[in-house]
């Protein structure tokens, strides 16, 4: 199973988890070498090249993925909109479009840099799109799932005794991730307080309205 890795903060209790699971040390070698950024892993997925992913909501349509996602429940403080002149941040399509579903014009950024630049810039004005969207419609918002061409049991056996309750992210690693993203350990910590990664009744109706306003919009 070759299995791409988004290589955002948000997922590090999971990769942590699978890497304590898996006993192949070919797919822990894949997972590592398969690894970009959201819009890039989606090609990757939708041409085959890889078996599953956490596939950008706005490209799940019709494709086959667990109750397993990228959700924030409220703010999220990665994706973030600064007010002004409209800006796609290449690396998502998913956020790109939740700031033309909630009609605001300005600059995305998404990511580990967003979550670097709201801890910066906490006087400059911006918009939490997650929250945004929270306030709007009363649900939590689904970033991406969880997505497979194959390998759906071996997928499931990985991720049903997930719990990021009881994942320790070791210091070295978080070290790791505050050199690079420049946002700090305890910054780091927090955030993923934010993440929830179990999609049930409330994210899958908010996956399908996200869709639907998406379509409605001629954005898919």
């Amino acid at each position: 199973m070759i299995f791409a890795k988004i290589d955002f903060i948000n997922l590090l209790p999971f990769h942590i988890f699978i890497k304590k699971n898996i006993q192949s040390s070919q797919l822990k070698a894949s997972i590592e070498y398969k690894k970009s950024y959201p819009s890039v892993i989606t090609h990757k997925f939708k041409t085959r090249k890889v078996d599953s992913a956490f596939i950008s909501s706005i490209a799940s349509r019709n494709e086959k993925y667990l109750d397993f996602g990228i959700v924030a429940q409220d703010d999220v403080l990665s994706v973030l909109l600064i007010p002004g002149i409209e800006e796609s941040d290449y690396q998502s399509k998913t956020s790109n479009a939740l700031a033309k579903v909630l009609n605001l014009k300005g600059k995305v950024i998404i990511g580990d840099k967003a979550l670097n630049f709201y801890h910066e810039n906490r006087d400059l004005e911006k918009i939490d799109l997650a929250k945004e969207w929270k306030n709007r419609y009363n649900l939590p918002f689904v970033f991406a799932v969880l997505c497979f061409n194959a390998n759906k049991k071996q997928l499931e056996m990985l991720t049903k005794n997930f719990n990021k309750k009881y994942i320790k992210i070791p210091q070295y690693i978080l070290e790791q991730y505050s050199v690079r993203s420049g946002v700090s350990k305890k910054h780091i910590l927090e955030y993923l307080k934010k993440i929830d990664y179990n999609l049930g009744i409330k994210e899958k109706r908010a996956l399908k309205l996200f869709l639907k306003l998406t379509k409605e919009k001629g954005l898919l």
